[in-house]
């Protein structure tokens, strides 16, 4: 990963997969290796079906809380296609405000371990990256609101879970050390943990193919970030003194359960948008439920990173 560090580049995709090749077509018309599609490429509107789910029903927090269930056909579909729009704003908003600021703590070395230039080529190469996968997914949420001729406003969304965990943890951070930290304990967890977010959507075969297609172009990217974010930690880490490590090691562990949640305050939001009359008590069923199940589950990434680091066993994995 060194020198040998690639140019940026748009997402590798998959010449004979229309969908892909329309995603890619979206992000920049005028890239040279459309040249290798030999056939005309289809808009993203055209590829939309109408029939097809635009999230997995079995992920919704609610799936089966009687409040859900008792709704109408259509009233499921707006609430999946709103889980969708969330989805993406919830990556995009990751992207911007939790991982690109935590790359850039390494391509600045603002914690002055010296890492060198390959350092600040990988960093600053993954923030181009960033860029194009939030692009990717306003596309896509763009495609299901045209789709479905729904308005379903990003932006009348709360700010994300992990985004609003990550202001409080820097709050409370005192000093530009352990503020370096903590942004960058929360960009590791973030990209080490984001393509099991990813990958709870790519293998559903009733979702919208435009959807699967836009995750797994991102998962793509993410698998070599991850090992990127995964190096890098492991680098900055090494340098740091016990106490040092305790604050890197507590605020991944505040990231982790963030980033691995479900986002009631969006569900709160969506559901009184909505008009489901009885939204916020099933929310709060669902919140004070001992049996409410994270939404990302696996944690294998982090597992494998925290063993490698000498392991703070402070991380609860459960």
């Amino acid at each position: 990963m060194r020198p040998g560090v690639s140019p940026p580049s748009l997402p590798e995709y998959d010449a004979s997969d229309p969908v892909e090749s329309a995603i890619v077509s979206r992000l920049a018309s005028n890239w040279a290796r459309r040249a290798t599609v030999k056939k005309a490429e289809p808009e993203l509107d055209d590829l939309f079906d109408s029939s097809l789910s635009d999230y997995p029903e079995a992920l919704l927090p609610f799936a089966e809380h009687p409040t859900y269930l008792a709704l109408s056909p259509e009233q499921k579909q707006r609430l999946q296609a709103w889980a969708w729009i969330a989805f993406n704003k919830n990556v995009m908003d990751i992207e911007k405000y939790v991982v690109n600021p935590g790359f850039d703590v390494l391509a600045e070395d603002r914690l002055g371990v010296g890492l060198g230039d390959w350092a600040a080529v990988a960093v600053n190469q993954a923030m181009v990256d960033e860029q194009y996968h939030t692009l990717m997914h306003f596309n896509a949420s763009s495609a299901t609101r045209r789709g479905r001729g729904w308005a379903l406003p990003s932006k009348a969304l709360p700010d994300v879970l992990t985004v609003r965990t990550r202001a409080q943890a820097l709050d409370a951070a005192e000093g530009p050390r352990k503020i370096a930290l903590t942004q960058l304990a929360f960009m590791t967890v973030a990209e080490v943990s984001i393509t099991a977010y990813l990958d709870l959507i790519s293998d559903d075969p009733g979702v919208q193919s435009i959807n699967r297609a836009t995750i797994r172009l991102h998962a793509r990217d993410e698998y070599c970030h991850a090992s990127i974010a995964g190096e890098l930690a492991e680098s900055v880490c090494s340098t740091l003194d016990d106490e040092e490590l305790r604050i890197f090691a507590d605020s991944a562990c505040t990231a982790m359960r963030s980033f691995a949640s479900n986002d009631y305050g969006a569900w709160r939001s969506i559901l009184a948008m909505e008009g489901i009359g009885s939204g916020d008590k099933m929310i709060d069923n669902l919140e004070h439920s001992t049996g409410s199940e994270l939404l990302v589950q696996d944690f294998s990434g982090l597992r494998t990173l925290f063993d490698r680091l000498g392991g703070p066993d402070r991380i609860d994995f459960t």
